[in-house]
């Protein structure tokens, strides 16, 4: 089922595993064994979940590693839906 609008995997860690544990972004990146640049900008926006984070947030907060990236999955689609027309393109039939 497609999601209205899902927030970015940077809003939810923040507010399932950094807010809950009074962590700063600092020693979240320290735990996750990233710069605290790169745990930020994911956070923020500004980036996503890679397999390799989706490794590192696994074994850090939990959840499997394809959780983490079915998270990044859903809110890239819906992205692309708001951006691509595919109103010319039909199917090839086989």
């Amino acid at each position: 089922m497609d999601m209205h609008n899902p927030p970015h995997p940077g809003e939810i860690i923040k507010e399932i595993c950094v807010e809950p544990l009074g962590l700063t972004v600092t020693k979240a990146a320290e735990s996750l064994g990233v710069t605290r640049k790169t745990f930020s900008m994911l956070l923020n926006g500004k980036s996503g979940i890679s397999p390799e984070m989706a490794l590192r947030l696994s074994k850090v907060f939990g959840r499997t590693p394809e959780g983490w990236l079915r998270l990044q999955l859903q809110y890239d689609l819906w992205k692309a839906k708001q951006s691509v027309d595919l109103n010319n393109l039909e199917r090839i039939a086989a």
